[in-house]
């Protein structure tokens, strides 16, 4: 095989399983490993591909996200699973914020029968599974988006500012273990930044996919986070990557 026809065929190997190892990808293609090394170099260089602790990957650029409901129903037993696990570590007397997403609708589920708490959402459908809890349920108030039942902008940020909190539990649509949390609707990125700043512990649940995205707005470090909840189904090579950088990672 040439070496161009190589390069186009590693390219087309990573889209398809989105990360892979050097030595994976020697015997995959039957080549020493400074051979390929060599090509993910150039392709790398080209922007084709990233580099990533011994191996590549393709960053995937987040633009937007499917609506509510379609998000409701992907990857639901991973979401739930990080959720029960995010809840059991919400102690007796804790305040918390619930970031807007599915996930953190799947941890208001099971906090609702819970006495002992505070809660604060901007998250209409989180409020909604809440609104019979005896624990104290607060909404931030602001505009309503109604693709999504976040709610937002100023009123929503005015809010957050002026709380302090035990525990934030965060979401975001893309991480990268070099630029952070991020996101692509810049006017959501005020109110995410507040609870981060209102916490003092600071943690982000996610499934696996959101690892290793990219999107246009930066809104946090990887050193804002106390630490992430996530699926067992994470790419272990992205684990060790975040990992080096510091950032604790509890599996569910």
């Amino acid at each position: 095989m040439l070496s161009i026809e190589r390069k186009r065929a590693i390219v087309q190997y990573v889209r398809s399983r989105k990360i892979a190892t050097v030595n994976e990808l020697a015997k995959h293609f039957e080549v020493h490993e400074a051979t390929i090394r060599r090509d993910l170099t150039a392709l790398e260089k080209d922007k084709k591909l990233k580099r990533t602790h011994g191996g590549v990957m393709i960053e995937e650029k987040v633009v937007s996200e499917p609506d509510w409901k379609k998000r409701s129903e992907v990857r639901y037993e991973e979401k739930k699973k990080i959720a029960t696990y995010a809840a059991e570590m919400v102690e007796e007397g804790d305040t918390i914020l619930l970031d807007a997403g599915t996930t953190t609708g799947h941890i208001a589920e099971a906090l609702k029968a819970r006495s002992d708490l505070t809660i604060i959402t901007n998250d209409i459908n989180a409020a909604s599974i809440l609104r019979f809890s005896k624990s104290k349920i607060i909404v931030t108030g602001g505009v309503v988006y109604p693709e999504t039942y976040i709610l937002n902008g100023m009123i929503t940020s005015g809010t957050l500012r002026n709380l302090h909190v035990h525990k934030a539990f965060v979401t975001t649509p893309a991480l990268d273990s070099d630029k952070g949390l991020m996101h692509y609707d810049e006017y959501l990125v005020p109110a995410k930044q507040q609870m981060i700043h209102s916490a003092d512990e600071v943690i982000l649940v996610t499934d696996h996919t959101k690892f290793g995205r990219l999107s246009l707005y930066k809104y946090a470090e990887l050193d804002d986070l106390s630490y992430i909840i996530t699926g067992s189904e994470i790419d272990p090579v992205l684990k060790l990557q975040f990992e080096e950088k510091g950032v604790q990672i509890y599996i569910t």
